[in-house]
């Protein structure tokens, strides 16, 4: 129901754009995140977004480069990735949550749909 899309390699302080569409259901009233995961390492937030009225979170180590944002109309979500550097590589995942006090969007236990990953590799 939700896939992830728009990963590829990249130099580092380059840029990529990932999408995440639904199907199968209307996912404007969920809280959306962007998830990655780096070999040998744990799934970790990088950037959510609530339902309504659209408040963003980041991980500190994407703020002033990643943006989230979500087109309901197209029941659609992106991750505007910029300047990469090498430490962003992993498989990112993006994934839905019910409505949730904006202190759980951090959590990737709590959200209950999660699309297929994509690569992103980012080189020195």
């Amino acid at each position: 129901q939700l896939q992830a899309s728009g990963g590829g390699l990249v130099q580092a302080g380059g840029s990529l754009r990932l999408s995440c569409a639904a199907s199968g259901r209307t996912f404007s009233g969920y809280n959306m995140g962007w998830f990655r995961q780096a070999p040998g390492k744990e799934r970790v937030i990088v950037a959510a977004i609530t339902w309504s009225p659209g408040i963003t979170y980041y991980a500190d180590s994407v703020k002033g480069r990643f943006s989230i944002s979500r087109d309901n109309a197209k029941n659609t979500m992106y991750l505007q990735m910029n300047n990469l550097e090498p430490e962003d590589t992993a498989v990112y995942y993006c994934a839905a949550q019910d409505r949730s006090p904006l202190s759980r969007l951090g959590r990737p236990d709590l959200y209950k749909y999660w699309g297929e990953g994509t690569l992103v590799t980012v080189s020195s």
